[in-house]
């Protein structure tokens, strides 16, 4: 297994991390649930190995076909 370095900075309910490459990711963590707000992943945390990860789909930018208007 490859060792990968990186720095996690907490604040109240924020984490960002930095790894060795100089990536940032940021996550939002409430209790058990984990929102990855850089990779759009949200992750519960439950007792034993495992666990529940979704991913979110991509936004599509939504277009209107009136000359602009909405």
């Amino acid at each position: 297994m490859r060792f990968r370095a990186r720095k996690t900075f907490r604040i109240g309910p924020l984490r960002a991390t930095v790894n060795q490459s100089g990536r940032w990711s940021f996550a939002i963590v409430v209790g058990p649930v984990t929102h990855n707000l850089t990779r759009r992943t949200t992750s519960i945390d439950t007792p034993g190995p495992g666990g529940f990860h979704h991913q979110h789909r991509r936004r599509t930018r939504q277009t209107c076909n009136d000359g602009g208007q909405r």
